[in-house]
């Protein structure tokens, strides 16, 4: 075990995200955490925000709702991701036929990922975002209805895991941090954290 992994496994990290993709992500830099979560957090934001800040300001207005519970060597993690495709921000679809939807608008074209990542003690904070450009090759309505029917892709912005099958056959490139585009931006969020508790 390395001396970065080591050091903060003495701290109580503390990952507030429901994502599975998330928790896999992090697990998979060695870092041990526990999951703790909040119902009912309000993730509304400025209307005259940039769209390229929304993450950010999602992932510290999250952090926020955990302040009471942060104390002694507990350090907290909130993310959030935005799909931006021309200026505007693609939510999680509401339906399969919205996903559909969606997807069409992707098809072709180039949209950006952003993480929003807030760190966070009962002393400091650290917040930083991370951007990826993803690049869709043109798609059918046959590849488009085949994904949704069988993934069924609403718990994710932009209607699209792209680990799953989506990912392998609709990517043309990426410029930028894979990982990101997963939900969790881990090699910038290792180096942060690492300097968080030094």
């Amino acid at each position: 075990m390395s001396k970065e992994i080591e050091k903060l496994n003495n701290y109580r990290i503390i990952l507030a995200s429901q994502s599975i993709r998330r928790q896999k992500l992090l697990r998979g830099l060695g870092i041990k955490f526990n999951i703790f979560t909040k119902k009912n957090i309000i993730e509304n934001f400025p209307e005259d925000l940039p769209v390229n800040e929304v993450a950010l300001y999602l992932a510290n207005l999250k952090s926020k709702a955990y302040e009471k519970e942060l104390g002694g060597n507990k350090i907290l993690i909130t993310a959030d991701t935005v799909v931006i495709l021309e200026g505007q921000i693609i939510g999680k679809p509401h339906s399969l036929s919205e996903a559909k939807q969606i997807l069409r608008k992707l098809s072709g074209k180039k949209h950006s990922v952003i993480t929003g990542v807030s760190i966070r003690s009962a002393h400091k904070q650290e917040i930083f975002s991370v951007n990826t450009d993803v690049f869709f090759k043109e798609l059918s309505d046959e590849e488009i209805d085949y994904y949704v029917d069988n993934f069924k892709p609403i718990d994710k912005a932009g209607a699209y895991g792209i680990q799953e099958w989506i990912g392998y056959i609709a990517v043309e490139r990426i410029e930028g941090s894979y990982f990101n585009v997963m939900g969790l931006p881990v090699h910038e969020l290792y180096q942060k954290i690492i300097e968080f508790v030094n």
